[in-house]
């Protein structure tokens, strides 16, 4: 019967599968599909590779019995889908004026409409291994093993796109349509080793052909009570020895169905369809194409751009791009983009279809952003005792004794969570899908003592693994300590940090953002030297007077709270023992007299305080008695007191190259982190006032942006799961069942058996990975394993570029989303029935930096490590720095230096204008902060992605009043970077904006660490202290490439497309001036980036009006073809998609954009990009 149910399904059987593919509803249904919460925008099943009761074994049996059926069907006899004949006559009219009228036909294929189809057929059925000269395929125990020839991507040289359509970039290669035209009849033809279909290797009857895959990738996210979601639809091809590119790129972005379908046909789908079609050809054999077979002329009879470009010969055996991996592609105005790929490297793959829904997303007004991003929620640790106090009223654990908090309780929270949950008689409810998530008064306490939670008239137990909700939204849970040893109440807020880093570089740390902090920390104890001398001097320092710390009298002037009372914080106390150029100087002395053992204690002390103690807390704190001596490890009421401690950053090499560690806060415990974006983002601008339910107390931004993640899987570079047990999250991944890996080595049974018997270094590895390394080792010693460890080695040493597709996170955390939705909903005081929204709280790109480096081949790189952890720019300099997207060596990539325009050099079919156009109207309009991380180096020291896993926690720990620019830079926690004149010239430092300084440190480090002020310390926060002359090149380094890079819009003429302020700051790169004669500092430039100005601008209100054309279009295409359908298609047909129903929503969605009132509520959206328009 499970063979029958998959072979019956129209649909992919990936529960993981395109959540942005709507099924088959009617539009009132659809409508209902818009109240859904937080939660509801994820599919609920976990996102595994196995449809709902059905066995893996069982599926695998009937995609074998499935292939062998369609194996049996010739493709030649089957009818075209209508998004292959879309394609088919694009091609032809495209192409005749160079084709003689002589129509493209594309080959038949076999459709794989069934999620597994792909992975099945990229392996022998009878063998576990396949090898062709492009891969090396390995069926494994863990999953399926593809080592393409190439380890890496390279990205010079390889955009290539034909003339026609929309203008080509000045870093692309042009060529001429006649090319195209041959390189797609090389496509379309090749030979019978590169169409023969792994699954049939060895058979009786091997089969060569064609695979075909239909995508829908997400153009525009869903925003519920303002759009549903958009996608475009793209055909995905390639010859049977390539289908493990089918299997990756079906994980990665999900399976369209059978495209025969009418349920799967996008132009019967007004709502959601884009209006964008695309196609991917995979085809190595053009790499054999001469320059001159494929129409290429003669280097003299070439024009200046094609000889620039490669496009002419001198040789007639010259091959086309030298015979190197490239892509080429061909975009026109009506929404077509097809692109033929010569090479199988699985990120080509993948950066392709991200190309193509880009250039869907600046045809519609949204965009797609090269972005990592995380919901962060600040957690801490109570301790032993949790209690409704001032870290559960306030956001993010904050005191504040000014603004009061309207009391929360049980009885609002229970009107509000209605039929969601169950109450039960002892006074707390059950939540009705979850039954281990319990909502109790507001008066609940909770102790690991009694192990009870206890209110007025009730109690129950205090359990592992449940989860303790607060009418607030705030929640509690009872775990193990990070260490193992006891156990603790962790607390976490109802409000997230909804952290977006976009535009970030290769290896600036996209993906670290949504990383467990936990991997990074270690474990220690608390040290006493002497009893009663350390506990005496701790006492001394409780006692002592604090009012006559600062330099100023008035800071100084209200009464100090006692140390130990309840209503002084322990960030206070940090605070306090910290130094500052707050305080006087002879303070400041003091307090460096302090041994940090004794700085310890008082934290401890702090931390541990009972108010029941009294004065004599002393006799709570011990050591215990060791060969009739006193010990030096700090015990607790007879309980051993650990500490954790962080790593941030390696010393230099010459001083030894340890790691930097830190100790952390007693109470520190790492944020909550539900994944949200990770490489590929589709991201709306949306003004507040048109949602509901958003965060009033923390989101104040007049415009907000909302996301999407595009991607279904990951494809992770888990650089230090290298080191065993350095990434669990890794090792738990790779030690699951039907993982898609790449790039590390294929380890037999024996082999793995090889591994378990050195038990020293195996017992390294975290539990999943050693029992599926047993496991492996106890089978058959010829089957193959992945070990997360084991790089694949090339040329002798272990690529640094290791990869696996990671199902999204927050797929598998269905209760985490159902939480996040329904805390959100408690603190904003609504029905958790209805949708609640998470904007963007805050914008951070991150960057690559390196001191003078060199490539493989040892071309010198020059500095860029001239940023500290974090800095703040202006909007101006801001888009100098995303305008040119400069970036030092990465793992991932084989160069250095510019990316292009927004990270998306390769990736971006269009002239970058359009794209940074609606980039910074979207920033101007929302008014988010431009902040930007750190990664690789500070100076010359090295920090890898440390800093990337900081500054999350840093930030979710702050209130939206702290992250105030204004607020950061009157209170000295941000400093300017200033020009530097230098033997009679100008050193444009000033391009670096604000800087975090020590007092940022001191009060935000300081809610993490128990000595913030060492973590980052002058050097860090001032690169130039640790190498002048290195921070002097890093700066002109990286003003040169922004003058190169502005200097190619004026060349390519593309600069005449920009938005003013984008036009000005453009000249200003490139000339230092604007062509009236403004620098980047003067006021009349300044002011083209005011939000108020950009309102009342012609250019804007025409992004408004396009916005309004481009829509109007979209709709009366999407009316025509449902006309035509219901003219043309049988009644049956029709009503299974709701044909009628459909036309009507369509039509008067029509007649709601073609209304005046329409325009109006654009304003505040970023409209659409006028130069794309035909």
């Amino acid at each position: 019967s499970s063979r029958r149910l998959l072979l019956k399904t129209n649909r992919s059987t990936d529960p993981a599968r395109q959540p942005n593919l709507p099924e088959a509803t009617s539009p009132a249904q659809d409508q209902r599909k818009n109240t859904m919460s937080l939660e509801g925008s994820w599919p609920t099943s976990g996102g595994l590779p196995e449809p709902t009761g059905i066995k893996r074994k069982e599926r695998d049996d009937a995609l074998v019995d499935l292939i062998h059926q369609r194996l049996k069907v010739d493709p030649a006899t089957e009818k075209l889908a209508p998004v292959d004949l879309r394609i088919q006559k694009f091609l032809s009219e495209h192409l005749s004026v160079v084709r003689e009228k002589k129509p493209v036909v594309l080959p038949p294929m076999m459709s794989l409409d069934q999620y597994g189809m792909a992975r099945t057929l990229s392996l022998p059925e009878g063998a576990n291994t396949y090898t062709s000269p492009l891969i090396k395929s390995f069926r494994c125990h863990n999953g399926v093993l593809h080592n393409p020839v190439n380890d890496k991507r390279t990205t010079a040289g390889v955009f290539h796109v034909a003339e026609g359509g929309y203008p080509i970039a000045h870093d692309k290669k042009a060529v001429p349509l006649l090319t195209f035209s041959r390189l797609l009849d090389s496509a379309l033809n090749p030979d019978d080793q590169t169409l023969e279909l792994p699954f049939t290797v060895g058979s009786s009857s091997p089969k060569k052909g064609w695979v075909k895959i239909l995508l829908r990738p997400l153009v525009c996210p869903s925003v519920p009570g303002y759009t549903s979601e958009k996608t475009m639809e793209v055909r995905f091809i390639a010859p049977g020895s390539m289908v493990a590119n089918v299997d990756f790129i079906e994980s990665v972005f999900g399976n369209g169905g059978e495209a025969r379908l009418v349920e799967n046909d996008a132009a019967l789908d007004v709502e959601h369809w884009s209006g964008h079609t695309g196609c991917v050809i995979l085809a190595p054999q053009m790499l054999k194409m001469t320059k001159k077979e494929v129409g290429l002329p003669h280097w003299d009879a070439a024009t200046d751009r094609q000889r620039r470009d490669g496009m002419a010969w001198h040789d007639p055996n010259e091959k086309y791009n030298d015979g190197k991996a490239f892509k080429i592609c061909v975009r026109t105005h009506d929404g077509f983009f097809i692109t033929m790929i010569a090479d199988n490297y699985f990120g080509y793959c993948k950066k392709e279809v991200k190309t193509q829904l880009s250039f869907a997303c600046n045809l519609t007004g949204t965009e797609e952003e090269h972005a990592g991003g995380a919901l962060a929620f600040a957690s801490i640790s109570w301790g032993t005792y949790f209690h409704e106090d001032y870290r559960v009223q306030r956001p993010n654990h904050h005191y504040d004794a000014i603004k009061k908090v309207q009391p929360y309780t049980f009885a609002d929270a229970l009107k509000l969570l209605g039929s969601t949950v169950t109450k039960k008689p002892e006074g707390y409810a059950v939540d009705n899908k979850f039954p281990d998530v319990f909502y109790v008064p507001e008066d609940a306490v909770a102790t690991t003592g009694t192990g009870m939670v206890s209110w007025k008239g009730g109690e129950m137990t205090l359990k592992p693994g449940c989860l303790y909700v607060h009418p607030s939204g705030y929640n509690f849970r009872l775990e193990k300590r990070l260490d193992g040893r006891g156990w603790h109440i962790c607390g976490t807020v109802a409000e997230p940090f909804n952290y977006h880093k976009p535009a970030t570089v290769s290896g600036g740390g996209k993906s670290e953002v949504s990383k467990l902090l936990s991997d990074m920390i270690t474990f220690g104890t608390v040290r006493i030297d002497n009893v009663k001398r350390d506990l005496a001097y701790v006492d001394m320092i409780l006692k002592r007077d604090y009012t006559d710390r600062y330099k100023s009298t008035k800071s100084g002037t209200h009464q100090e709270l006692p140390l130990l009372c309840p209503q002084r914080t322990y960030g206070s106390i940090v605070k306090l023992l910290t130094p500052s150029d707050e305080y006087d100087d002879e303070y400041n002395d003091w307090l460096t007299t302090i041994p940090p053992v004794i700085r310890s204690l008082v934290f401890l002390v702090k931390r541990v305080y009972k108010q029941k103690w009294g004065k004599d807390w002393k006799s709570h704190i011990s050591v215990m008695s060791v060969d009739g001596r006193d010990g030096d490890v700090a015990y607790v009421d007879g309980q051993r007191v650990s500490v954790q401690y962080l790593r941030v950053g390696q010393e230099e090499k010459s001083m030894g190259g340890r790691s930097r560690k830190f100790q952390l806060r007693h109470d520190f415990v790492p944020a909550s982190k539900i994944q949200t974006e990770d490489d590929i983002s589709a991201s709306i601008i949306v003004p507040r006032t048109a949602l509901s339910n958003t965060n009033a107390e923390e989101v104040l931004h007049p415009s907000l942006k909302m996301t999407q993640n595009c991607e279904l899987r990951l494809f992770q570079r888990p650089d230090d799961a290298i080191k065993r047990g350095a990434d669990t999250r890794c090792e738990e991944d790779m030690a699951g069942d039907g993982n898609f890996m790449s790039n590390f080595e294929p380890l037999t049974g024996r082999q793995a058996e090889g591994l378990t018997q050195h038990a020293v270094k195996f017992d390294e590895f975290t539990e999943p990975m050693q029992k599926r390394l047993k496991r492996a080792a106890a089978d058959s010693p010829t089957d193959y394993v992945v070990s997360s460890a084991n790089f694949r080695l090339v040329n002798g040493k272990p690529t640094a570029n290791p990869r696996y597709l990671q199902v999204r996170t927050d797929f598998g955390e269905p209760r985490a989303r159902h939480i996040a939705s329904v805390a959100a909903a408690l603190r904003r005081r609504v029905p958790v029935t209805e949708a609640v929204h998470f904007p963007v709280n805050g914008v951070l790109p991150g960057r690559r930096n390196n001191p003078p480096d060199q490539l493989a081949d040892g071309t010198p790189i020059r500095p860029l490590s001239v940023f500290n952890p974090l800095h703040y720019q202006e909007l101006p300099e801001l888009f100098m720095d995303l305008i040119t997207s400069v970036t030092g060596k990465s793992p991932s990539t084989t160069g250095a230096g510019s990316e292009a325009a927004l990270t998306k050099g390769p990736f971006n079919a269009l002239t970058y204008v359009a794209d940074l156009n609606s980039t910074l109207v979207g920033f101007i309009l929302s008014g988010y902060a431009g902040f930007s991380t750190a990664a690789g180096y500070i100076g010359r020291t090295r920090v890898d992605h440390d800093i990337s896993l900081l500054i999350p926690e840093v930030m979710c720990r702050m209130s939206e009043a702290e992250r105030s620019v204004k607020h950061l830079i009157e209170t000295g926690c941000l400093e300017k970077v200033e020009d530097i004149q230098l033997s009679g010239r100008a050193v444009y430092a000033s391009r670096l904006g604000y800087r975090i300084t020590e007092r940022f440190v001191n009060r935000f480090l300081g809610r993490i660490f128990e000595s913030p002020a060492e973590v980052f310390n002058s050097p860090l926060l001032r690169p130039e202290q640790q190498d002048w002359a290195m921070f002097v090149d890093g700066v002109d380094n990286l003003v040169q490439a922004q003058q190169k890079a502005a200097q190619t819009y004026i060349d390519d003429g593309s600069i005449k497309d920009a938005c003013p302020p984008l036009k000005a700051i453009l000249y200003c790169m490139a000339n230092g001036k604007t062509p009236e004669g403004y620098t980047a500092d003067s006021p009349q430039v300044r002011d083209l980036f005011k939000r108020e100005n950009v309102l009342t601008s012609a250019w804007y209100l025409e992004r408004l009006a396009c916005k309004k054309r481009m829509e109007t279009k979209r709709l009366q295409k999407g009316i025509e073809s449902l006309k035509n359908f219901i003219k043309t298609a049988s009644p049956a047909d029709a009503k299974r998609i709701h044909a009628e129903d459909r036309l009507k929503a369509a039509e008067a969605e029509y007649k709601k954009v073609t209304s005046e009132q329409y325009a109006k509520s654009l304003v505040g959206t970023a409209g659409a990009e006028p130069c794309l328009e035909v």
